[in-house]
């Protein structure tokens, strides 16, 4: 192992030997945290005092013999919208400054219960609707491998944290390509989690009950390995409150065992869409290489899929869902905002934001058929590879300039700032399981991060993928100005 990639799976290992007590482990976290995170504004939310005392309980237990769970002391972020009780959670707005949380989201629970300590709650754009990370609250985070460009939203703190080596492991949330986004900016792994394997309640915005109108919202982990990945959803996956007295989640086990086995389809592009052309010839590279091994590769997509018209459908639903707060004025407001977009999508939104509840439902009924075609289409295929985005991790742009006439320079061309979901989005209106992995660097030395989309419920299939490349040719690399601590690097490996 890179004796500067200490994984949490490494640290558990590491844990429970004894080479390092979890006082020893949270005090090094601390360390670089205090160090770094000052330049970076990751971490924005601390929980100093109870992460010492469950050390010392995870101490305490070991000493005896006795596990707390599969995350044994093991310091750990989550992203400052899901709820912990006890700690504020203000996703990133002033208004909920003060507002300490009374109830624990699911997921947060989960990752506490299997023993984890943790560290605090990282930084996000407000309410999590933003593809950079800043909030009037915080401020902004930066990208820990160029701090003038963005670590990505809305789980930017979690990823830049990742990178810089302030946490093993991050829990965050997508519903626009929050998950996949920031990883392929910082150069780590995450994993978007089927639609119904992790429940969904305790996120702001959102409710502390599960509502089962609201759709393509998942919770998921950021890791600095496939294996980590593999870990967390193993922790947080597990049916929702009230289905648990008869139903058990069970992934299915992983279609084949090497990469040469693999059946890879690859999303063809569409001229409409520019891509980076760094990104495009890193996903060529990999192509080539699985060809190598031996793997059936093919440009090829589902029968009567169009990406035009599918992110024509993504909008209309994903604004309904991100809108639905809005009162009249707002509404109207945000129409007004819409008509003036350089987004050739805004249509789309319009109709998102005005949709009548016939028209709701049929937009359900619109994405079901969706969900039918890519059942289909995994049938002869084990994933589908894409790029996550358009763009490696792009400069800070100002606040200031609304989302809507935000424009950004791909191939040296300006295009649409709305456009950076559409690939995310391949897998988000199906509800598919999604997972980002590092392939490379640009010229410049920025990451570049590409997606492997798999069938609905088999997770482990992508993540198991995601780790194959891992071991075959590489995966995580420490940003040049984050060096991981040598002495944790050495007990870890």
């Amino acid at each position: 192992m890179d004796k500067q990639l200490a994984t949490a799976q490494s640290m558990l290992v590491a844990l429970r030997t004894k080479r390092i007590s979890a006082q020893e482990l949270l005090a090094w976290h601390l360390e670089r945290i205090a160090c770094y995170n000052p330049e970076l504004n990751a971490i924005v939310t601390f929980n100093g005092e109870q992460a010492h005392q469950r050390a010392i309980a995870a101490d305490v237990a070991i000493a005896k013999g006795v596990l707390l769970g599969p995350l044994h002391g093991l310091p750990v972020t989550i992203k400052d919208c899901i709820e912990v009780v006890g700690l504020p959670t203000t996703a990133g707005v002033p208004q909920r400054a003060q507002a300490i949380s009374t109830t624990t989201a699911p997921v947060a629970q989960s990752v506490l219960d299997a023993g984890a300590v943790l560290l605090g709650k990282t930084n996000l754009p407000p309410y999590a609707t933003d593809w950079q990370t800043s909030n009037p609250l915080f401020g902004r985070t930066n990208n820990p491998w160029d701090r003038t460009r963005t670590p990505g939203g809305s789980t930017g703190g979690g990823a830049a944290a990742l990178a810089a080596g302030l946490t093993p492991l991050e829990f965050g949330s997508d519903l626009g390509g929050s998950l996949p986004i920031p990883p392929a900016f910082c150069g780590v792994y995450g994993h978007r989690p089927s639609e119904t394997a992790v429940p969904r309640s305790g996120h702001i915005p959102g409710s502390p009950l599960e509502n089962s109108a609201i759709v393509m919202n998942v919770m998921g982990p950021l890791a600095r390995s496939a294996i980590d990945l593999d870990l967390a959803l193993s922790i947080i996956a597990e049916p929702v409150v009230g289905e648990d007295v008869a139903w058990r989640l069970m992934f299915p086990p992983v279609r084949h065992a090497t990469l040469a086995d693999f059946r890879i389809a690859v999303l063809p592009q569409v001229p409409w869409l520019p891509v980076d052309g760094e990104i495009i010839a890193a996903l060529d590279d990999l192509t080539a290489r699985l060809r190598r091994l031996g793997a059936h590769v093919e440009e090829v997509q589902p029968e009567r899929f169009d990406l035009r018209q599918h992110h024509e459908a993504y909008s209309m639903l994903l604004s309904v869902i991100a809108f639905a707060h809005l009162d009249d004025d707002e509404r109207a407001h945000l129409v007004e905002l819409l008509q003036q977009s350089t987004d050739p999508f805004a249509y789309a939104q319009i109709a998102g934001v005005n949709a009548t509840v016939s028209q709701f439902i049929g937009m359900h009924g619109l994405r079901g058929r969706y969900r039918a075609l890519f059942r289909e289409f995994f049938r002869n295929f084990d994933v589908l590879l894409a790029p996550v985005t358009i763009t490696p991790a792009f400069p800070h742009i100002s606040d200031q300039i609304p989302v809507l006439k935000r424009t950004l320079q791909v191939n040296g061309a300006e295009v649409p700032y709305m456009y950076l979901p559409i690939y995310a989005g391949v897998a988000a209106y199906s509800g598919l399981p999604a997972t980002a992995f590092p392939w490379g660097q640009t010229r410049g030395g920025l990451p570049i991060g590409l997606q492997a989309i798999g069938p609905y419920l088999e997770d482990r299939m992508t993540i198991a993928f995601a780790s194959m490349l891992e071991r075959e040719f590489g995966g995580f690399t420490p940003p040049p100005d984050y060096p991981y601590p040598q002495r944790l690097a050495m007990v870890a490996s």
